[in-house]
Formats: structure tokens, sequence, C-alpha cells
């Protein structure tokens, strides 16, 4: 990149949760290897930074400029915290652009404190739609790519979608989805310190399983058929599902008396890389998480979504993925049906190169400059 490029204000780059700073180090890392100026700004949403510090640690990012630790929250309660403390780090850092990613509250924060203090705003992974208003994140999603000057979408599908609700071409642009950079980048460095004996686990004779979505887990009808379902999965398989258990899902299963059937081992919270390996040696990926849907499809291995819908259209068009909701006949049907994928499908969301396709694109945007 050469130094004409090169802004003399920084980037900031606003991340709340976990997932968003897995997707969002691709692009740090590409700023900090081009002399990109930037900016991370790490509002603690779902946890403290010294929670996600092994997630930095892991991924060989550097600690955040700046740490708000707004914690959880009612959304309002939450989501007005988030606007606050990020309207007033803005104010002080002054960036030419701010990049958010997803759906979560921390985005929708970052892009109205931004966009009401005239900076343009960067969407990463925007256009994506489950067409169900009852998610927080549905909400999100539309908001935010409705107030950002650049639309970032990983695919074709979600570029239409944008389209159709009126947003102006010009800002919107295919970059692919900077998890297959994530992933292209760390999994070879999960390989080399992955260990499934420490486990005591084989490779293909396992299944992940994540749920933590709040139309899951905070309903105990659901959150009970969910599990046994997936336990009928276990049983019909005979292989056993491994759940590395989210903290809000623990606190359910506590409130609810629910305890998880035996074809299920609960463990808790692994960081990045020790989960990317375990899903790369997995048999079957059961999950709620949109992420770890795009995750299991560029891993070539099959998944089945706990949900009625999915903003990832595009892994079920590649046949990576079926959705199952919360029925364990349903469950047990579709697992049985991705058993027998070989993960000869296409990857939809890009070929590793969506950060720098990214970044480009906002630096040579005269509105930054």
């Amino acid at each position: 990149m050469t130094k004409t490029l090169l802004p003399e204000r920084p980037l900031a780059v606003v991340v709340g949760t976990r997932p968003e700073i897995i997707k969002m180090a691709p692009i740090v890392r590409f700023c900090m290897e081009h002399e990109v100026p930037y900016s991370i700004v790490h509002t603690g949403q779902h946890y403290s930074f010294e929670m996600d510090r092994i997630f930095f640690r892991d991924l060989e990012l550097p600690d955040p400029d700046v740490k708000l630790d707004v914690g959880s929250g009612y959304h309002g309660d939450q989501t007005g915290r988030l606007l606050t403390g990020i309207e007033s780090v803005l104010i002080h850092k002054k960036p030419g652009a701010v990049l958010v990613e997803g759906d979560t509250n921390t985005v929708l924060a970052g892009g109205l404190a931004a966009v009401k203090l005239m900076i343009p705003v960067g969407h990463v992974e925007a256009g994506l739609r489950s067409y169900d208003r009852t998610m927080p994140e549905e909400i999100n999603r539309i908001l935010v790519d409705h107030l950002s000057h650049w639309l970032f979408t990983p695919t074709e599908e979600a570029q239409i979608i944008l389209r159709k609700e009126g947003i102006d071409p010009s800002r919107i642009h295919i970059t692919g989805n900077t998890i297959v950079d994530s992933v292209y980048q760390n999994l070879p460095i999960a390989r080399k310190r992955g260990d499934l004996k420490k486990m005591n686990l084989e490779s293909g004779r396992y299944m992940i399983l994540t749920l933590h979505r709040q139309e899951n887990v905070d309903n105990p009808l659901r959150l009970r058929n969910i599990l046994n379902g997936v336990d009928k999965v276990s049983q019909d398989r005979k292989i056993e599902v491994i759940y590395p258990v989210h903290p809000r899902t623990r606190k359910r299963l506590k409130a609810f008396d629910i305890h998880c059937p035996k074809g299920i081992r609960l463990i808790e919270p692994v960081g990045y890389l020790d989960f990317l390996f375990l899903m790369s040696e997995s048999r079957l990926i059961l999950t709620d998480s949109g992420g770890i849907q795009e995750e299991a499809c560029i891993l070539k291995r099959p998944c089945v979504t706990l949900r009625d819908n999915t903003e990832r259209p595009e892994t079920l068009r590649v046949g990576s993925n079926a959705l199952a909701g919360a029925e364990p006949e349903h469950i047990l049907e579709q697992s049985s049906i991705m058993w027998d994928r070989d993960g000869q499908w296409e990857n939809p969301f890009g070929d590793g190169n969506s950060s720098e396709i990214i970044i480009r694109k906002v630096l040579s945007d005269e509105l930054f400059n």
C-alpha cells in the first residue's frame, strides 16, 4: 500500500463481543502490516476486556486503545450506555471513519454515535436478514445498514437484499466475509497446538454443540426440547456431543432446573483457537450461532442450525447447513440428513482477502481522505 493512500486520521474499529473480535482481527492485522493508523475500541458488551484478553492474545492483536467495560443489561439501558461511551471516545479520538461488524448493540451504538458526529460508518457483514423482527439482532442490522456510508456485504445475496431496501448501490460493496480471512489465518496455528487426547476425543468421533441465543435459552420448553433433540442425535449415532456452555445458558439451565442429557458433555468455554480446532476435527456441528454456520461451511463440516430461520441462506444453498428448529424429532431428522454430507460444497464467503478489499475501499474514498 502506497504512503499516499494512508490517512492522517485513524480508523476506529469498534468491537464488543468475541465474534466481533474474531471477524475484525484480519482488518486490524492488515492495518498493522500496512501502517494504516487505527484505534481499537472495546466496549465490553458481554465481558470485560480481562475476560476477552485471551482472544486478543491468541489472535496476536494489540490491547484495545479504549476499554469501556459497559457490561450486560436490558437492551435500552445497555445501548444507551454504549452510545454515551462510544460518542465520548469518538469526540476525543477524532477518527476519519468508524468500522463496525455484525448485529450487536455495540454495532448499533457505534454506528449511531459516529453518524451523529458526521463520521462515516462502514458496516462489515452488511445485508444479512433473518426476516424475524423478534430477534434484537435483526433490528440492529437493519438500522446500521441504513445509516452506514459503506456497506460491505459478504455475498451477492446480501447485496440484492440491500438494493431491494432502496440503499444506494454505490454504497454497497461485495467483499466476502472476514471470517474466511480469520479461519485461513488461524487454522494452521490451531492445528499445531490442538490436542484431542487431552479431552479423550478422537477425530470425527464427536459432535460440537453451541447454544446461546435469547430465543432459545430464555424459553425453558424450547431449551429443554433442543437438548433432548441433540441427545437423540447422540444416541442415534452413538457418539458424544461436546458443549462449551455459554455463561448465559449455564445460568438458564440452573434457573429452569434443566439437567443436560447424558449424551452431552458440558465443558467450560474455550479460546477461539481451541474451539476452531475442535470444530475442524468434529463429525457434525449443531449451533444457533450465525458465525459458526459460516465457519462450519468454510471448514467443510456439516452443520445443523437450531433455529427456525437463518440470515446465512448461502449455507443452505450450498448444502453445508440445515435448519432444524427446536423440535427433537426434527433435529434428529435434519442431523441424519447432514451426517452423510461429504464437505464437497463451495465456500460462498470469499477467498480470504476480504479485509484488504474493505480497507482499500475505505482509504480510496474521498469522504475519508
